[in-house]
C-alpha cells in the first residue's frame, strides 16, 4: 500500500513540510535489500523460521537462535546485559535486535560478518552459544528429518544428501529479512505529517538530536527514510575505558594469535577484555581499537540494556555518557583511541530529558505494548517494596 511521506526541512531552526513523496512498506523505511542470489519466497521464509527456532541445533538440545532473539522482546534477550547460551554460559556481547537487521551493511557489533547469510553460520559453533562440534552435526539433523528434507527440496531443489549450510543460512536470512518495523510515532510525525503524533517535549528532543546533541551525525536521517545509523564504527568510550592500561599488550597478543589461526568469533565472545578491542579484531587497524558499529535507534526504548556489553541500563544513562564526552563518570579518564567527534556536549537536564522523550517516539506500534508492560511491572515491583 502506498503511504504518503512528507520530508521535513530545517529552516531557521524550525521544521517545515517539504515535498510529499510516495513509498512502499512501513513508513520511515526504504525498500528491504534482498540479495539477487537469495530471493524471498513464502516457502523459504517458513523454512527459515523453523530453522531459527530449532533447539536441536545446540549441543544441549535446548538453545536456538530464538533463545537470544526472542520475538516477544523485539528479537533481543532483554533485559540481559550479555547473552546466555548452553548451560547458561555467558558471552561478552549484548544481543542486537534482528528487527531491521536486513538494512545493516555488516552484522555483529564489530561487523565481522558481511551479511545475514554469513552471520547465521557462527552461533551454531560458538562454545558459549550453541556449541555444536561442527556444522555436520546440524546437517545430520536436517538430512534425517523428513519434513526438512521435503522443505529443502521444495525451496532449493536439493536432495537430502545435497543440503549444505549455504541452503540453511539462506533460509534463515530470508526469515530474518521479514522482520522490519517502521510506522513509529516519529515516522507519522516526520514523514507522515501527523502534527499530534509526538509530544512537544519530543519535538524539543528532536531539535537537540539535530543540534546540541549532534546525535544525527552518526544516527543518520535521510530525506525520505531513517535507519538511524551511519553503518560505521566508532570508539565512544564503552568497554575500552576499562582496559586502557592493557590495550597495547592485548592488541599485540591478539594479532599474534589471529595470525596463528585463532577463531576471532570464539575469542571475542569468550574474553571480555578482547571483546572490548572492537572493530580492531576484524580489520587490524589501530584506529579501530574500541570501535563498535552504530546501532539503530528504532525501538531503542524497548530493547534495553545498551552498548555492546549491555553496560548502560537506561536511555538517560546513554545520553549522560555522551554528555560527559565519552566517559560514564565525568571524572573518568578519556581513552586515547576515542573517536574525534566525541566530546562533552554540555546539555542541560531539560535537554537530556527531552532527548530521551524523542527516542521514546521511535517504537513501532507492534512493540508499543512492551513499554506498557514494563511500566506496569515496575509499578507492581514498587508496590511490593
Amino acid at each position: 500500500m502506498k503511504k504518503l511521506l512528507i520530508a521535513l526541512s530545517i529552516v531557521m531552526g524550525s521544521l517545515i513540510p517539504a515535498t510529499p513523496l510516495l513509498a512502499d512498506g512501513p513508513l520511515g523505511l526504504p525498500d528491504v535489500p534482498v540479495p539477487a542470489d537469495n530471493p524471498q519466497t513464502p516457502e523459504k521464509i517458513a523454512l527459515g523460521s523453523r530453522l531459527f527456532n530449532d533447539v536441536r541445533f545446540s549441543a544441549t538440545g535446548d538453545v536456538s537462535c530464538a533463545t537470544c532473539h526472542v520475538a516477544e522482546k523485539v528479537f533481543t534477550d532483554s533485559p540481559l546485559s550479555v547473552s546466555e547460551g548452553i548451560r547458561k554460559l555467558t558471552g561478552t556481547r549484548n544481543a542486537p535486535t534482528v528487527v531491521n537487521a536486513a538494512f545493516n551493511k555488516t552484522q555483529f557489533w564489530d561487523g565481522r560478518s558481511p551479511d545475514l547469510e554469513d552471520q547465521a553460520l557462527h552461533p551454531f559453533l560458538n562454545p558459549v552459544e550453541m556449541a555444536l562440534p561442527n556444522h555436520d552435526a546440524l546437517l545430520a539433523i536436517v538430512r534425517g528429518d523428513s519434513a526438512y528434507v521435503k522443505s529443502f527440496s521444495d525451496v532449493f531443489g536439493v536432495t537430502a544428501a545435497a543440503i549444505t549450510m549455504k541452503e540453511v543460512t539462506r533460509a534463515i536470512a530470508a526469515f530474518e529479512r521479514t522482520h522490519i518495523s517502521g510506522d513509529s510515532p516519529f515516522d507519522r510525525w516526520y514523514f507522515g505529517g501527523e502534527q499530534d503524533a509526538i509530544s512537544e517535549q519530543a519535538r524539543r528532543g528532536f531539535a537537540t538530536f539535530l543540534g546540541n546533541g549532534r546525535c544525527v551525525s552518526c544516527h543518520v536521517i535521510e530525506q525520505d527514510f531513517a535507519l538511524f545509523t551511519d553503518h560505521l564504527f566508532h570508539n565512544i568510550g564503552i568497554g575500552i575505558n576499562d582496559i586502557q592500561s592493557k590495550v597495547p599488550e592485548l592488541a599485540r597478543a591478539f594479532q599474534v594469535a589471529k595470525n596463528a589461526g585463532m577463531d576471532v568469533d570464539v575469542v571475542v565472545l569468550s574474553d571480555a577484555d578482547t571483546s572490548h578491542l572492537g572493530r580492531f579484531a576484524v580489520d587490524d587497524q589501530f584506529s579501530s581499537l574500541g570501535s563498535f558499529k552504530t546501532s539503530t535507534l528504532r525501538n531503542i526504548d524497548v530493547t534495553a540494556p545498551y552498548m555492546h556489553n549491555g553496560s548502560l541500563k537506561t536511555l538517560r544513562e546513554v545520553v549522560e555518557h555522551y554528555n560527559n564526552g565519552g566517559v560514564t563518570k565525568p571524572e573518568d579518564p578519556v581513552n586515547a583511541f576515542l573517536s574525534g567527534g566525541i566530546r562533552p556536549l554540555n546539555l542541560t537536564e531539560q535537554e537530556i530529558d527531552d532527548l530521551v522523550a524523542f527516542m521514546e517516539t521511535l517504537t513501532s506500534p507492534q512493540f508499543q505494548s512492551l513499554k506498557s508492560q514494563a511500566v506496569a511491572a515496575a509499578g507492581v515491583s514498587g508496590d511490593a517494596q
